[in-house]
């Protein structure tokens, strides 16, 4: 929902930030790893119940992803050609993460607070439906010319449920374990409008 309001002010802090660790050792791909290792340590640490742990990798997680992208696009302006490698990589990771870190904390809920699990199965489900819809909008809107361009290598279609919504969230349920269920029950609505809204916004975009 906020996404693209907070990209552009955001964007120059960014640029500075990619600019500043343009060394040839750092290169854009080793930071989506970043991205996914910290992602599953975060998760790991979740259902250690480390939560503070957890949230700083979470943390440093998200920032690793917010850098890809400048730098890749700093480096892009010497090269002629973008093959999509990154932007694949960089969208499976950020699937992986996801996913992971939400069973992360649903163990750890589980185990230190008797959480129930549905609550947790539902976000899944809700990102299961959300990164299907936007999927097949983007492959479609490829092939037919139909793209939503802001600068990513695929055609994002907005929501309630967004990137900043959910670094929100997944922090506060590893700053409030004991809420985490409940948390996951708003979010879960959430994250499904967000899908409902997206297969909408998308069956009318392709007419």
């Amino acid at each position: 929902m906020f996404d693209a309001r907070l990209r552009v002010a955001l964007a120059p802090t960014f640029d500075v930030a990619a600019r500043l660790i343009d060394f040839p050792v750092v290169t854009p791909n080793r930071l989506t790893a970043l991205n996914l290792a910290a992602g599953l340590a975060s998760a790991a640490l979740a259902a250690s119940q480390l939560w503070l742990l957890a949230l700083l990798m979470w943390l440093l997680c998200r920032l690793a992803d917010g850098l890809d992208g400048p730098l890749a696009r700093r480096r892009a302006e010497s090269r002629s050609e973008d093959t999509g490698q990154g932007g694949f990589w960089d969208i499976c990771a950020d699937f992986i993460v996801y996913g992971a870190t939400v069973i992360g904390v649903a163990i750890g809920a589980s185990v230190g607070y008797e959480a129930p699990w549905l609550p947790f199965m539902l976000v899944l489900f809700g990102y299961y439906i959300n990164g299907a819809s936007f999927l097949a909008f983007s492959s479609i809107a490829e092939r037919k010319g139909k793209q939503l361009s802001d600068g990513r290598s695929l055609s994002f279609l907005g929501g309630l449920a967004e990137g900043a919504e959910t670094i929100l969230v997944h922090s506060l349920w590893l700053i409030f374990p004991a809420a985490a269920p409940h948390i996951a029950v708003g979010w879960a609505v959430l994250v499904g409008i967000s899908a409902a809204h997206r297969i909408a916004a998308g069956f009318h975009a392709l007419r």
